[in-house]
């Protein structure tokens, strides 16, 4: 498989997280595909190749929408994400209890197998990360949707481990009460 088939619709994702038609996320890749071949000879391996181009890609994603008007420094995207809690703490068990911090009941079963794998519920899951903040949506949708790892997705958002860890965790949080929501 060539690099542009394998990262090539990943990063047709990242880009739609930054500018606002797929056709202007498509040049966006087109144009981060041409700084990856006129830059390959200074990459240093400093990094993986994966990560570099990647960094490459938010970078002009990043140019692209400041020249459509549409960005947003990403460190502000993150300014409406902290208020409220990412689980309601009614579901945790409380100071008094043995295990405070536990879960107070496991969770439900799920139902039919059927229900969980559903086109339906994978409906609900991308409705929901769509959603969320754009700075979650982009780490959970590297992460989980696409499989980078939490240093690949550091180095392409320009984000530290530890705000990488709570976009994370939050973002799975909403889409995980989005599917419990749906199960029920």
């Amino acid at each position: 498989m060539t690099l542009t088939g394998e990262y090539g619709p990943m990063m047709l994702r990242v880009a739609l997280m930054y500018v606002s038609t797929r056709a202007v996320a498509e040049e966006v890749v087109q144009e981060a595909w041409i700084g990856v071949l006129k830059g390959i000879g200074r990459f240093e391996g400093r990094s993986s190749l994966k990560t570099w181009i990647f960094r490459i890609l938010t970078n002009t994603a990043k140019t692209r929408a400041q020249r459509e008007g549409r960005s947003v420094p990403f460190s502000a995207l993150a300014s409406g994400e902290a208020d409220g809690e990412a689980v309601d703490p009614d579901r945790f068990l409380g100071d008094g209890e043995r295990f405070a911090g536990h879960w107070g009941a496991p969770p439900r079963r799920w139902g039919p197998e059927e229900r969980l794998v559903s086109a339906e519920a994978q409906q609900v899951n991308d409705a929901s990360i769509e959603r969320l903040p754009p700075a979650q949506a982009a780490v959970i949708t590297m992460r989980d949707v696409e499989g980078l790892d939490a240093e690949e997705v550091c180095n392409a958002l320009d984000l530290t481990e530890t705000n990488q860890r709570v976009l994370l965790h939050r973002a799975r949080s909403k889409v995980r009460q989005a599917l419990e929501e749906y199960m029920q």
